[in-house]
């Protein structure tokens, strides 16, 4: 068994879960903010069978969509800041995947 971790956007996270729920996989979803932009994201959380492992992550991949935005960027210049726009690819997910060494359901 593995325990699949995976960091989605919060826009991608309700079209994921329910792709991931139709196909039979346990998910426990909990909200979390990204570091980098300090945006809303989603970590997804789901015990999954090793021969189901690459299932789960085709689901992920098919489900959570890469673009790019502009987003303003505060730079000091001297005394007084600027804010600049820079462009960034946000989306996708950031997949973990991990052995479970035991797994009960209680």
């Amino acid at each position: 068994m593995k325990m699949i971790t995976a960091i989605v956007n919060k826009e991608d996270s309700r079209q994921v879960c329910s792709q991931l729920i139709r196909s039979k996989f346990s998910v426990t979803r909990l909200s979390t903010t990204g570091g980098f932009l300090m945006t809303g994201n989603v970590t997804l959380m789901m015990g999954v069978e090793d021969e189901r492992v690459e299932e789960c992550i085709e689901i992920l991949r098919k489900y959570c969509s890469q673009h790019t935005e502009v987003v303003p960027s505060t730079a000091l210049f001297g005394s007084g800041e600027t804010s600049l726009p820079i462009t960034v690819t946000v989306g996708g997910a950031t997949v973990f995947v991990t052995n479970v060494e035991r797994f009960e359901k209680l």
